[in-house]
C-alpha cells in the first residue's frame, strides 16, 4: 500500500510538472525550449482579422486595411497566458503574376534610348482565409510565441496599393505592431465596425523573413514604431535604386534581366481587382514610370524615397542582419549599408554572412536567442561579443566562424597597380612601372560573358591583370575600391568590373568562391556623382571611384587574384550593340583590395 501512495504520489508530481510546462514558456542555454504543450498544431488557435491604418492609397476615401493572420497556442485562450509575437510580412502570400512575354524590359537597346513599353500582366489571387501563410509557426509557436502575417498593401486581401518601397509599406506593418499594442484597431472583416483585440499579446514583437519580406522588417523598423523589439531581416533589399542601379548605371538584379520597379509593381500586385485600374493610373503609371529614369540611371528623389537608409533616424530595434556573399540577386551590399549606419547609431547589432546565394538565415540557435533577449528579456548574452559570424568557404551555413566585427577590423587597405605585359593583359602590383604605359584599348561585345572572358588567355573585349600565384592563403574583407581612368568612343558606354579567381575552375562540383571574387558596374557618364550624369566627349578621359560589393573570402593558395575591366555584363546591364571603344590608362587606374593584414600579409603570400 505505501509503495502505491508513493507511486501515485509521483504521478502527482509528474502530472504537476506537466501542467506548469503547459502554462509557460522554458529556457535554457539563452534559447526559448519546445514545450510539449505547445507542439499539437491542432490546438492552435487561428484566426483572420483586419487592421486599419493611418492611410488611404487606392482612393476609396477610406483608410487601408491589412489582412492579418495569427496562430496561437491555445493556452493563450484558457490559461490567459499572454507571449510575445514573431511577425512576417509579405507581398508573395498570394500569389504573383506569370511569366508573360515582354513583361520585363528588353536589355538590347543603346545607352540613353528611352526604353519600350512593357506588357501589364495581371496576378490572380490565391489564399484561403484565416491562414495567409505557414511560415515560421513549426519553428516559433513550439518555442511559446505567437505567429502573425500579414499581407502588404495591394496584395491578397490587404487594401490600398502596392508601391514598391512607398511609405505605405513601412506604415502597414506599423499599423499591425501598433494593433499588437492596443494603439490601432482591428476588425472582424474587411469593411465592418466589429473589434478584434491583441488581448493574447505582451507587446513585444519581433520580426524577421527573406529578400522582400526581410525589407519590411527593416521598413516596420525605420517608423520607430514602439514594440518592435528586435529584426533579423534575411537577404533584404534596403534601396530599390541599389537594386536596380549601379553608380549611375541601369543594371538588373541577377537573374531577372530587364526587371524594374515597375516589373515588380506588376508581379506583386494581387489585391482586390476593383482597385486595380486606380492603383496601376496613380502609382505604376505615374509615380514609377515618371521615378524610374531608365535614360539616365541618376539617383533623385524618386530613388531616395525608397533607400531605407535615408530613414533609419527612428530606428531603435535590435538588428541581426543575414545576408549571402555571392547573392547576384539582392547584393550583400544592402546588409552592409544598413549594418554599419545601425551600429553608428549605437543600436545593438551583429551580422551573419555565408558564402553561396540568395537568402540563408542564421543558425536558428542565434535567432533564437537573439528573439528570446529582447522579447522574452532572458539576460543570454547574445548581443555581446563578436558582432560578426562569417561561414567560411568549405563549412556548412550552421557553423559560421566568429570575427570582431564586419570588415575585419585587421584589414587594411592595399593599392595595387596595373602593370602591362601585353596589350590587354600584365600584373597587379604594389609597385607603379617607373615607365609611362601604353594605354590599353578594349572593344564591347555583349556576346562574351564575364564567365567566358575570365577564362581567355587573351581578348580584345577585356582587361586582365593578376597578382602573382599565391604562395599561401590571402584573407579579404570589407569593400575593394576602382580608380580609374578611361576614355569612350561614344557618349555612353557600360563599365563592369570582376574580381575573380584564377584559374577558374569549371569542374561540376565547383563553388561559386572558386571563381567570383566580387563585381561592380558604373556609369561613366556619373563621374561626378551618381545624381548627375553627362554625355561623355569621346576619346576625352574621365576619372571616376566606385566600390565593388562587399566580400570576405579566403583566397587559397595556387590562385591568383584577377582584376578583369570590361563593358556590357550580359548577366547584369543593358547590351547596345558591340563597338563601342574602352580606353584605360593604366597609369593613373589602381585597385584597392582590403587584405587581412594589410600589404605584409600581401607581400608575404605572393614571395613565400
Amino acid at each position: 500500500m505505501k509503495t502505491y501512495f508513493l507511486l501515485f504520489a509521483a504521478f502527482l508530481l509528474t502530472i504537476s510538472s506537466i501542467a506548469q510546462e503547459k502554462a509557460e514558456p522554458w529556457f535554457k542555454d539563452g534559447e526559448a525550449q519546445i514545450v510539449p504543450a505547445f507542439v499539437n498544431a491542432s490546438d492552435w488557435i487561428r484566426t483572420d482579422l483586419w487592421v486599419e491604418t493611418t492611410f488611404d492609397t487606392d482612393g476609396d476615401g477610406k483608410p487601408d486595411r491589412m489582412h492579418v493572420d495569427v496562430t496561437r497556442p491555445k493556452q493563450t485562450e484558457t490559461d490567459g497566458l499572454k507571449l510575445p509575437v514573431i511577425y512576417e510580412s509579405s507581398p508573395y502570400f498570394a500569389g504573383v503574376a506569370p511569366e508573360t512575354e515582354g513583361a520585363f524590359y528588353n536589355v538590347f537597346q543603346e545607352l540613353g534610348e528611352k526604353s519600350k513599353e512593357i506588357v501589364h500582366p495581371s496576378v490572380t489571387r490565391r489564399g484561403e482565409r484565416p491562414i495567409i501563410s505557414n511560415t515560421q509557426i513549426h519553428t516559433w509557436v513550439p518555442r511559446g510565441y505567437i505567429v502573425v502575417h500579414s499581407s502588404s498593401p495591394g496584395t491578397g486581401l490587404s487594401q490600398g496599393s502596392p508601391t514598391v518601397g512607398g511609405d505605405n509599406e513601412s506604415l502597414a506593418p506599423k499599423a499591425v505592431i501598433d494593433w499588437l499594442n492596443g494603439r490601432a484597431k482591428g476588425y472582424t472583416t474587411p469593411d465592418g465596425n466589429e473589434e478584434v483585440k491583441a488581448y493574447w499579446a505582451t507587446g513585444k514583437v519581433g520580426m524577421t523573413g527573406t529578400s522582400y519580406n526581410g525589407t519590411i522588417p527593416l521598413a516596420a523598423a525605420t517608423t520607430g514604431v514602439e514594440g518592435l523589439e528586435a529584426i533579423i531581416p534575411i537577404a533584404p533589399n534596403t534601396s530599390y535604386y541599389h537594386y536596380y542601379r549601379s553608380n549611375g548605371l541601369v543594371r538588373s538584379p541577377g537573374g531577372y534581366l530587364g526587371e524594374d520597379v515597375d516589373v515588380l509593381y506588376n508581379f506583386i500586385h494581387s489585391g482586390d481587382e476593383s482597385k486595380r485600374a486606380h492603383n496601376n493610373a496613380k502609382y505604376r503609371d505615374d509615380e514609377i514610370k515618371n521615378g524610374i529614369d531608365r535614360v539616365t540611371g541618376d539617383y533623385n528623389e524618386f530613388w531616395a524615397g525608397r533607400d531605407y537608409l535615408n530613414d533609419m533616424k527612428p530606428m531603435k530595434a535590435a538588428l541581426f542582419m543575414a545576408h549571402g556573399f555571392n547573392d547576384w540577386n539582392v547584393m550583400p551590399e544592402h546588409s552592409y549599408r544598413i549594418y554599419k549606419k545601425a551600429e553608428e547609431m549605437g543600436l545593438p547589432v551583429k551580422i551573419y554572412y555565408h558564402q553561396k546565394g540568395h537568402g540563408g538565415p542564421p543558425p536558428l540557435s542565434m535567432m533564437n536567442k537573439w528573439f528570446t533577449k529582447y522579447l522574452f528579456g532572458i539576460d543570454n548574452g547574445i548581443e555581446k561579443g563578436p558582432k560578426s559570424w562569417i561561414v567560411r568557404e568549405d563549412d556548412d551555413n550552421d557553423n559560421p566562424t566568429a570575427y570582431a566585427n564586419y570588415p575585419n577590423p585587421d584589414a587594411e587597405k592595399v593599392t595595387l597597380h596595373l602593370n602591362s605585359t601585353s596589350p590587354n593583359e600584365g600584373v597587379l602590383a604594389i609597385k607603379k612601372k617607373r615607365t609611362r604605359q601604353l594605354q590599353a584599348m578594349l572593344r564591347d561585345d555583349y556576346h562574351f560573358s564575364g564567365d567566358s572572358l575570365a577564362q581567355l588567355q587573351n581578348s580584345i573585349h577585356r582587361l586582365l591583370f593578376v597578382t602573382p600565384v599565391l604562395k599561401e592563403d590571402l584573407h579579404l574583407s570589407g569593400l575593394s575600391k576602382l580608380n580609374i581612368k578611361l576614355a569612350s568612343s561614344k557618349p555612353a558606354a557600360n563599365l563592369s568590373v570582376w574580381m575573380v579567381s584564377l584559374p577558374w575552375n569549371n569542374a561540376p562540383d565547383a563553388k561559386i568562391t572558386d571563381n567570383i571574387i566580387t563585381r561592380g558596374w558604373a556609369d561613366p557618364q556619373n563621374y561626378k556623382s551618381i545624381t548627375e550624369s553627362e554625355p561623355l566627349k569621346p576619346s576625352e578621359f574621365y576619372e571616376m571611384s566606385f566600390d565593388l560589393i562587399p566580400d570576405d573570402q579566403i583566397i587559397p593558395a595556387g590562385q591568383q587574384i584577377g582584376l578583369m575591366i570590361f563593358s556590357s555584363d550580359n548577366k547584369f546591364t543593358l547590351l547596345p550593340k558591340p563597338g563601342t571603344i574602352l580606353t584605360v590608362d593604366l597609369d593613373e587606374t589602381t585597385i584597392e583590395i582590403p587584405v587581412v593584414g594589410g600589404e605584409k600579409a600581401f607581400r608575404k603570400a605572393i614571395t613565400n
